[in-house]
C-alpha cells in the first residue's frame, strides 16, 4: 500500500538565521532534549530522512517548514526568507522528486508578494499548496488584507494548510499562564492552545465569508481536527445561517472545504468521530515528523476499522487527488 504524509516539516538555512534562531540555540544547549534530536532530523532532507521513511513504510513527504515559519516577520525580512527557504526545498525536492513533495513558504505579511509567491513556486517548481503556520503577527486569514493569497491559491487549483503556531501574547498572558514555565508553554502548546488556536482561525475563516467569496478554495488542518469535528452541531445551532449571513451552515464549510490529516493524533475515538462528520474522502494520513513517529503513525493506518478501500483513500488516495500526485 502506498503511503503519503503530508505534514513533515523541515529547516532551512535561510529560516534558522532568522525566525528560528533560537530553536538552534536551544538546541546546542541541550543536546540530549527531544527536541534537539527532532531539529537534527529536520535539517536532514537527504539519505537519512529517506531511510527512516523506508523504515517506517513512507513512501512520500509533503514537506513544510516548521512552525514559527515566517508568519511573525515584517514584509521584507519575510519576502526574503520564505524565497530562500523554498528554493532550498526545491533542490531537496528535485533531488528526490519520487519521495518528498513540498509546500510553499509565504511572506504572509505582505499578501501580493505572498500570492506572486505561491505562484511561482506552484508554476516553476512543481509545489503542491503552502503552508501557513497560524495567526500573522495577531491577524487572520478572515482578515481581507490577506485574501490576495486565498484568490490565487483557489485560482491555481492548490490548498493551503494551516499548522498551528502558539496564540497572541495577550491570549497567553490571559489565557496560559500561572503555572510552572514548562506547563504554561505546553499548555499554550502542544498540550491545548496550538489546537484551539488553530480552530478558532478556521471558524473565523468561516464567519469572514472566505469560502463564499472563494467557494472552490480548500484548506487542510492537521491533529484530526483541531477539535472542531465535536462542535458541528453546536456551530450549526449556535451560529445559525440567519445569524451568520452566510451562504451555508458552518457544518458544511467544514465538510466541503476543509480537509483534515492524523498528524500525530494516533488516536482511536478522536478518528472515528472525525470519520463520522466528514467522510473517509477528507481524511489524510501523516506523521507530523519529527515531532511525532512514523512508524507509530503507520502502524495506527494499519488499525483503522475502515475497509481496504477506505484505507488505501487515507494513506494516498486522497492526497494524490487533492495535490494533484
Amino acid at each position: 500500500m502506498r503511503t503519503i504524509t503530508i505534514e513533515e516539516h523541515f529547516l532551512s538555512p535561510a529560516f534558522l538565521a532568522g525566525p528560528g534562531k533560537e530553536m538552534r540555540e536551544q538546541a546546542k544547549k541541550s543536546p540530549e532534549n527531544p527536541l534537539s534530536r527532532a531539529f537534527e532530523q529536520a535539517t536532514d532532507l537527504g539519505d537519512q530522512r529517506i531511510a527512516a521513511m523506508d523504515k517506517a513504510g513512507i513512501d512520500v513527504q509533503v514537506l513544510s517548514l516548521t512552525s514559527p515559519g515566517v508568519e511573525q516577520l515584517e514584509g521584507p525580512e519575510a519576502i526574503a526568507v520564505a524565497r530562500e527557504t523554498n528554493d532550498f526545498l526545491f533542490e531537496a525536492v528535485k533531488n528526490h522528486p519520487d519521495r518528498f513533495a513540498g509546500f510553499a513558504t509565504l511572506p504572509t505579511s505582505a499578501p501580493d508578494k505572498a500570492a506572486d509567491e505561491l505562484e511561482r513556486t506552484i508554476r516553476h517548481y512543481g509545489f503542491k499548496g503552502a503552508n501557513i503556520n497560524g495567526h500573522i503577527r495577531g491577524r487572520y486569514l478572515d482578515d481581507a488584507f490577506f485574501w490576495p493569497i486565498l484568490e490565487r491559491a483557489e485560482a491555481l487549483n492548490v490548498p493551503i494548510y494551516i499548522h498551528p503556531a502558539k496564540p497572541p501574547q495577550p491570549v497567553i498572558d490571559a489565557s496560559y499562564t500561572g503555572f510552572s514555565p514548562e506547563v504554561s508553554n505546553i499548555f499554550a502548546g502542544s498540550g491545548w492552545g496550538w489546537h484551539i488556536e488553530t480552530a478558532v482561525h478556521i471558524i473565523r475563516i468561516i464567519l469572514g465569508g472566505a469560502f463564499d467569496r472563494y467557494p472552490k478554495l480548500q484548506i487542510l488542518i492537521g491533529h484530526l481536527g483541531e477539535v472542531l469535528p465535536f462542535m458541528f452541531q453546536r456551530f450549526d445551532r449556535s451560529l445559525s445561517i440567519a445569524k451568520t449571513k452566510l451562504e451555508r451552515p458552518v457544518s458544511a464549510y467544514l465538510q466541503e472545504n476543509i480537509h483534515y490529516s492524523f498528524s500525530g493524533f494516533n488516536f482511536m475515538p478522536v478518528f472515528l468521530n472525525l470519520l463520522l462528520q466528514v467522510g473517509v474522502n477528507r481524511i489524510m494520513f501523516s506523521a507530523d515528523h519529527p515531532y511525532g513517529s512514523m512508524e507509530e503513525a503507520r502502524g495506527f493506518l494499519e488499525l483503522l476499522p475502515v475497509s481496504d478501500a477506505d484505507r488505501e483513500r487515507i494513506a494516498h488516495g486522497n492526497a494524490e487527488r487533492l495535490l494533484n500526485l
